[in-house]
């Protein structure tokens, strides 16, 4: 729960959050090394010194670190942990399903654990969509459009194979499809995270919801006009959020930007843990201010209170299905469980 310095209670789900391996002990390849190198660069260079980790920490963290970083040191009352498996530079994956449940397991009530799959594997992508539902009963998925898979360096939303999967996801009520269009990753593709494909997939899958997880940057433009065609997608903020710390006035423009096109009930908190920690974001964010000449420019577009409450938690409460006055009844009742560390 964050409280604001006027005192009030603001319920934050946080939409962008990992439990990843990226030791070097769990590196396959050169690949894995230039992969966590590339998101300890993001967090070196966007991030208060003060918030600034040691290599070895950001590469493998603890359960217990998470949790401390999340809900105790932390604003968030609950966490959406996104899966990315990458097996082609991890040996036991990056962020698997598995790895991210034994969180959940330990910690209650505080996770939703999103699944992933793969196009490319056919027919057994389409069994293992029905086990991830089986076996966990996930909401959600998160897509990685630029994952390596043998000799495929990534894979689009509107091909046959994936089509196949989403008809499967709506079948089932899968219904938060996240996928990942942002900033490439050493050694990915770049152009394997084009924003285009969103728009076929929107179309032909009006059930789903499909967040875009970093707003598309740097394709800010394409998304948004996506986006304001289709009225099932949502931007996902995180990677956009670390800027306002670095460089805010260019946060102002991409929120300007989001607010104006797409409006306040399709954007959604994400801190991308551990790349960044939610307490500072939440903090800063919830201080921010549109400058005037950009909110004039916009036709007097603001940044109220009003809609911060709404992009950090009520907008992914509602996708969720999460009762917040219920989670909030619930976690009055239980004292907030002490990590180990």
């Amino acid at each position: 729960m964050y409280i604001t310095p006027e005192g009030k209670e603001i319920f934050v789900v946080d939409g962008h959050t990992h439990f990843w391996d990226g030791s070097p002990e769990n590196q396959a390849n050169i690949h894995g090394k230039q992969f966590i190198d590339c998101f300890y660069a993001y967090h070196s260079n966007l991030s208060p010194k003060e918030e600034l980790w040691e290599k070895s920490k950001f590469e493998k963290y603890s359960a217990d670190q998470l949790y401390n970083d999340l809900f105790i040191e932390g604003p968030d009352d609950i966490a959406i942990l996104n899966s990315t498996y990458l097996k082609d530079f991890y040996k036991d994956g990056f962020n698997t399903i598995e790895r991210n449940h034994t969180v959940a397991k330990k910690y209650p009530n505080r996770f939703i654990v999103n699944g992933s799959f793969d196009p490319r594997d056919g027919e057994k992508a389409l069994e293992y969509i029905h086990w991830m539902k089986e076996t966990y009963n996930i909401q959600g998925v998160k897509m990685y459009t630029a994952e390596w898979n043998g000799s495929s360096k990534g894979w689009r939303l509107n091909d046959p194979d994936a089509y196949k999967c989403f008809e499967l996801c709506d079948k089932l009520g899968i219904k938060n499809i996240h996928v990942h269009k942002g900033p490439t990753i050493i050694p990915l593709n770049k152009d394997a995270f084009d924003v285009h494909d969103v728009d076929y997939a929107a179309t032909d899958f009006q059930n789903l919801n499909w967040i875009i997880e970093h707003a598309g940057l740097p394709r800010l433009d394409d998304f948004c006009w996506i986006a304001t065609q289709e009225t099932n997608v949502y931007a996902g903020l995180a990677v956009a959020l670390p800027f306002i710390h670095t460089r805010p006035r260019y946060f102002a423009e991409v929120i300007a930007e989001l607010l104006f096109w797409i409006g306040p009930d399709k954007l959604l908190f994400g801190s991308d843990y551990a790349i960044w920690t939610p307490k500072w974001l939440v903090e800063k964010f919830w201080a921010c201010q549109l400058p005037a000449d950009i909110s004039a420019e916009r036709v007097g577009i603001q940044l109220t209170d009003e809609i911060k409450e709404k992009i950090l938690g009520l907008n992914a409460a509602r996708l969720y299905n999460i009762d917040i006055a219920a989670r909030k009844a619930e976690f009055a009742k239980q004292p907030m469980m002490i990590a180990a560390e």
